[in-house]
């Protein structure tokens, strides 16, 4: 039996799924799923660290772990260390385990610990600092619980990495890619057996190409390339590259935009535009920013950027209000008796699985605010409720584009606790650190629950799974960084630039007094940017099917005003790549889209790990 790409423009319903892609009763997380997941978790979770204190970025995990974890235990059984090989839905709890462990940095956590000690001279203790990190992150676990059915199983949000993790993990593993009946319906359609085979190659061809250019790029070995091309324009007497708008060279966007709909790349790159050709320009005529760099600009349209994103995830989960009394229906259930239960509820982790995590530790993260960043105990008590909802929003965000808005939603926390609590500044950063660790984690269990979907996991064993993960992050990523940053006073310096650090502190210090702290143009842009987030949102829900498509995604324009312009246009590069051919070459786009996608994200990542850890050990030049 031959691997078979999922129809992923064809979504399944719960039922349809439980017949014919659910595989109860498969190995998945096993003993040893668990022990090499921590492992390459940790490994990555490191190699995150350095890049990102180097960068401001943290690296995909979910790609790279599936491909070392089988390549490491193709190798184990070539020198028979062991005899069973590795299983697809037993990578698939690895990976939920590995990336668990590899995203600590993301979130906010290192910018958030970062800036912390760039603002105080106060160093939490290591295992208090532990605590703290594993706390969130375990919240984040359980604030996926109440929405997965809703943006997975319901809505079927294409989650890229997620998707492109799928089709990774069925080239792998070969005629484990899919239960019996999917291949007899793919079949059945028209899907001819077979794929498997070209697929991979296709795969393998797009890996090795991101891969050299990576190296050549970023190793500068044999020689050198440029991260991005400008291009031979000017805008208010300056080069386009100077506004953010260039070429990039990374092809991990490009592999991205293919994968996300052709509507959410359009408006990335229609906010791109907008924002640094037309806003920018405004701002800077106006005297409203102080610089032209992404920095200077982005100081300013961040506001309006989170405002969209905010005002539409709010409006859309309102929305469907549905889920969330059904996430708290649940909790009935462990008093009461149960009614007819649904097959689904069955294989789904139990609604009441989040009110009792969020009970369980709420208390603990209030505690640890009050007592170890002095919140006070009401703004303490605000913060994990406000946190959870702006978790919902980074979930529905990164579902839809593949980027969780963390930089966007964490300074609209710090904002708030600017106004409630004037003058304290841990807390002000840590306090985003809240809305920040639950968004990513919850964004990050989502992903791997996408990947479990397409291939029939069960989500109760990669809810465990990312459990496991959080915690040896957790334990992990604190003392990494004493080891490898001692003095604080290094960050920010040409050694550790950590810029991420440099933003959370400066928009800390920035709001100090609150929303007064605000320059009026941006408190009006606020404004602006929640109109339009709603109307957004309405016309998603309840404009004309046809005119549907040709409404701007709101979560691809306020993304558009929080990353560079480049991004933008790299990733609507590859979402019209990919909507060309689904339009023109419907059989060719149905074959190899995704695993060329999914190649070019892979071997990227991949290499940007492999020139992370050299540079670390010093065998190539930092």
């Amino acid at each position: 039996m031959q691997p078979v790409e999922p129809n992923t423009n064809a979504p399944q319903t719960e039922q349809e799924w439980l017949a014919t892609t659910y595989r109860p009763g498969v190995p998945q997380l096993t003993l040893r799923a668990i022990a090499f997941g921590m492992l390459l978790g940790v490994v990555m979770c490191l190699s995150n660290l350095y890049v990102f204190f180097k960068t401001g970025w943290s690296m995909g995990v979910t790609i790279t772990a599936a491909i070392l974890a089988f390549s490491l235990f193709s190798m184990l059984r070539a020198v028979q260390l062991v005899r069973r090989p590795l299983s697809m839905l037993e990578n698939n709890a690895l990976i939920t385990v590995s990336s668990g462990a590899g995203y600590m940095t993301g979130g906010g956590n290192m910018a958030a610990f970062g800036a912390l000690l760039m603002v105080t001279t106060v160093r939490p203790d290591t295992w208090s600092m532990v605590l703290w990190f594993a706390a969130i992150a375990a919240l984040g676990v359980f604030v996926a619980i109440p929405i997965k059915r809703q943006l997975i199983n319901q809505e079927a949000l294409v989650f890229p990495t997620g998707t492109a993790t799928a089709a990774t993990l069925r080239t792998l593993h070969g005629d484990e890619s899919a239960p019996a009946a999917v291949v007899a319906a793919d079949a059945a359609a028209g899907q001819p057996l077979g794929e498997g085979a070209r697929q991979a190659r296709a795969l393998g061809i797009a890996g090795l190409a991101a891969g050299v250019l990576a190296w050549v790029r970023d190793a500068k070995i044999p020689f050198g390339i440029p991260s991005s091309i400008g291009l031979p324009f000017q805008l208010a007497g300056e080069q386009l590259a100077k506004w953010t708008l260039a070429i990039k060279t990374e092809v991990v966007l490009v592999g991205a935009g293919a994968l996300m709909s052709f509507r959410t790349t359009w408006s990335l790159l229609l906010g791109s535009i907008l924002t640094y050709g037309v806003l920018a320009p405004q701002l800077w005529s106006n005297g409203l920013i102080t610089e032209i760099s992404l920095k200077g600009i982005v100081g300013w349209t961040v506001w309006p950027g989170a405002a969209i994103l905010v005002a539409s995830g709010l409006t859309s989960f309102a929305l469907d209000w549905r889920s969330v009394l059904r996430s708290f229906s649940g909790m009935g259930r462990i008093f009461g008796r149960q009614g007819p239960v649904d097959p689904i509820d069955e294989v789904e982790c139990p609604g009441w699985w989040f009110p009792a995590g969020f009970v369980v530790l709420t208390p603990l993260v209030v505690l640890l605010m009050c007592s170890m960043f002095q919140i006070p105990l009401w703004a303490a008590l605000i913060a994990v409720p406000l946190a959870v909802v702006m978790g919902f929003v980074a979930a529905r965000v990164t579902g839809e584009t593949d980027v969780t808005p963390t930089k966007a939603l964490g300074p609209v926390t710090q904002l708030l606790y600017g106004v409630m609590a004037p003058g304290n500044l841990s807390g002000n950063i840590m306090s985003a650190n809240v809305t920040g660790g639950i968004g990513l984690h919850a964004a990050d269990l989502l992903t791997t629950l996408k990947t479990g979907w397409l291939l029939g996991g069960s989500p109760r064993v990669q809810f465990a799974a990312q459990l496991f993960g959080v915690v040896v992050g957790a334990a992990v990523i604190v003392p990494a960084f004493d080891l490898l940053i001692p003095d604080p006073a290094v960050l920010g310096t040409d050694e550790w630039p950590a810029p991420s650090c440099l933003v959370w502190a400066g928009v800390s210090k920035a709001f100090a007094d609150g929303l007064s702290a605000l320059h009026p143009s941006a408190q009006n842009a606020i404004l602006v940017g929640l109109v339009l987030g709603v109307a957004l949102a309405l016309l998603e829900k309840f404009a004309p099917k046809r005119a549907r498509p040709y409404v701007p995604s709101p979560a691809g324009l306020g993304l558009a005003m929080v990353i560079p312009g480049s991004n933008g246009i790299a990733m609507f590069l590859g979402g019209a790549v990919a909507e060309l051919l689904r339009r023109f070459r419907p059989a060719f786009a149905a074959r190899y889209t995704t695993a060329v996608a999914s190649g070019l994200i892979a071997g990227e990542s991949l290499m940007g790990v492999a020139i992370g850890v050299l540079k670390a050990t010093g065998v190539l030049a930092k």
